[in-house]
C-alpha cells in the first residue's frame, strides 16, 4: 500500500479505480479486486478521511472492553475465505454456534443450531478494529492499491481526454494540500451519511424507525456458550452477540445491541451502569443470569434507506452508502460484502471484454445481478422489525405461533436459518484467494 504524493507526476495521479472511504467495505472491495489487479494490472487507489496505519501489520491486536463488533454470517465466512482473509481473520473471530429467538412476553421461541446443517458456525462475531486490521493488511501487500489518507473529496465532475476516455476527477483536501485525481470508476464507500453523495445530487429513500441503537459490550453471570441472542420486546428488539475474550475462562462476554424509541435514548444513555443494566435485565431476563459489567455505550438513529441512483457513467455506490438497514437481523455489513464481490466480478468480466471500469453496462449488469439480494434481504429485515414492532395482542399471539412453529418444523427452520446465514440465494462466484 503506497502513499500518493502531491508533486508526482500528472499522469501517475490517473488510476483504474478510487475507492472512497477505506473502511471495512472499501477495504474489502480493495480485497476482491486483487485477482484484477493480478490479471489486468488494474491501478487502485483508496481515499480514506482518517489516518490510516502505513504498515496495518505493525499495528499490534489490543482487544478492548469498548470494541465494536459486527456479525459476520456463514455466507460471508466464504466469501472472506476466498478473498484470502479469512484464515487470519479467524484467529479472533468468535463462532455463533446457536441462535435462539424469542418475543418477550408470548410463549414460543426458535433456536437455530449450526450442528443441524453440518457446519461449525452459523456466523461470528469480530471485533471491528481487528477485521479493519487484517483488510489493510492484505490491501498493503498490494503495491498496485496507493492509499491516499488522510484526504477528502471535495468535488468530483466527469471529464474526456483527447483519445475519448471518460474520467472522473477527483479534488481531494489532505494533509499534502489540494492535489486532484483521476479515475475511470468512482467507487463511494464512505458510509451512510455520504458526502459524495449529497455532492453528486443522489437522492436518498428514506424511513425513519423512530428507534436508536445503544451498542456496549457486556457481561453476564453465566458463559455465552457462542448462543446470539435476539430478544423482541415492545422497546424495540434487544441483541447480544457472543465475543471470545483472552486467556479469559468462562466466555461471559457479549456484544449488546439495545434498541429504544427514539425520544428516550438520551435518558437511557443518561443512566448509570447499575440502573442500564437494571433496564436491560427487565427486558432481557436471566438466561444469562445477571447483568455484571459494561463498557462504554453509544448510539446512532436507524432508519431504511436506500440510494435512488447506485451507477452511473464512471461512478458506483456501494455499502451503508446504498443501503441502510436496522440492525435487527445484523445483515448490513453481509449484505455490502456480497454486493462488492459482485462488482468485482462484473468489473473482471468487463475488463476481459475490453471494457473500462466505468462502462455503464458493466455497472448496470452489477445492479441487475445483486438487485434481487438487495430487494430481499431488506424486506427480511424491514419485515421481521415491523411484524415484531407490533402492540397488538392478536399479532402477538400469532408471533408466538409462528416461532412455536418454525422451532417444530424443520423445512421452515432451515429456510429461515439460510436466511440469517447469508445464504438466501447462491453466493456471488470470485477467485480464489490466499486461503486454499
Amino acid at each position: 500500500m503506497t502513499t500518493d504524493k502531491a508533486e508526482q507526476q500528472s499522469d501517475s495521479t490517473r488510476y483504474d479505480v478510487v475507492i472512497i472511504g477505506g473502511g471495512m467495505v472499501g477495504a474489502s472491495l480493495a480485497c476482491a479486486l486483487m485477482p484484477a489487479i493480478r490479471e489486468f494490472g488494474l491501478k487502485v487507489a483508496m481515499i480514506e478521511s482518517f489516518a490510516l496505519p502505513e504498515h496495518a501489520e505493525e499495528v499490534l491486536y489490543q482487544p478492548s472492553y469498548d470494541d465494536r463488533s459486527t456479525a459476520i454470517s456463514y455466507g460471508s465466512r466464504c466469501l472472506l475465505q476466498r478473498l484470502g482473509v479469512w484464515g487470519t481473520l479467524s484467529e479472533h473471530a468468535t463462532p455463533i454456534e446457536h441462535i435462539h429467538v424469542s418475543d418477550k412476553g408470548y410463549f414460543g421461541k426458535t433456536r437455530l443450531h449450526a450442528s443441524e446443517h453440518g457446519i461449525e458456525a452459523l456466523g461470528y462475531v469480530v471485533e471491528n478494529t481487528w477485521l479493519g486490521r487484517v483488510l489493510l493488511q492484505q490491501v498493503g501487500e498490494s503495491s498496485a492499491v496507493t492509499c491516499i489518507s488522510p484526504a477528502s473529496v471535495s468535488a468530483l465532475q466527469t471529464w474526456v481526454d483527447g483519445d475519448g476516455q471518460s474520467y472522473q476527477r477527483l479534488s481531494l483536501e489532505s494533509e499534502n494540500g489540494a492535489q486532484q485525481i483521476d479515475a475511470r470508476l468512482a467507487v463511494v464507500a464512505d458510509g451512510g451519511r455520504s458526502q459524495v453523495c449529497q455532492q453528486l445530487g443522489i437522492e436518498l429513500q428514506q424511513s425513519p424507525y423512530r428507534q436508536c441503537a445503544i451498542i456496549a459490550n457486556v457481561s453476564a453471570e453465566k458463559p455465552h456458550q457462542n448462543v446470539a441472542y435476539e430478544r423482541f420486546t415492545a422497546q424495540g428488539p434487544v441483541a447480544l452477540l457472543p465475543l471470545h475474550e483472552a486467556n479469559a475462562s468462562p466466555q461471559n462476554r457479549s456484544a449488546l445491541v439495545f434498541t429504544v424509541p427514539s425520544n428516550d435514548v438520551e435518558t437511557m444513555l443518561a443512566l448509570d451502569d447499575a440502573a442500564f443494566l437494571a433496564e436491560l435485565q427487565t427486558r432481557f431476563g436471566y438466561r444469562l443470569g445477571h447483568f455484571t459489567g459494561i463498557g462504554k455505550r453509544e448510539s446512532y438513529p436507524l432508519s431504511l434507506q436506500r440510494a435512488k441512483e447506485q451507477v452511473r457513467p464512471g461512478i458506483v455506490v456501494i455499502g451503508n452508502a446504498a443501503h441502510t438497514l436496522h440492525p435487527v437481523a445484523g445483515q448490513g455489513f453481509n449484505l455490502a460484502l456480497r454486493g462488492l464481490v459482485t462488482l468485482a466480478q462484473q468489473l473482471q468480466l468487463g475488463l476481459s471484454e475490453g471494457k473500462s471500469p466505468g462502462c455503464l453496462q458493466v455497472l448496470q449488469a452489477y445492479v441487475n445481478e445483486q438487485q434481487a439480494d438487495q430487494d430481499q434481504t431488506i424486506l427480511f429485515t424491514d419485515q421481521l422489525l415491523k411484524l415484531f414492532g407490533s402492540s397488538n395482542p392478536l399479532v402477538g399471539h400469532a408471533r408466538g405461533c409462528g416461532l412455536l412453529a418454525l422451532d417444530l418444523f424443520r423445512p421452515a427452520r432451515h429456510a429461515f436459518a439460510r436466511q440469517a446465514m447469508g445464504l438466501g440465494d447462491r453466493l456471488p462466484r470470485v477467485s480464489a484467494g490466499a486461503d486454499q
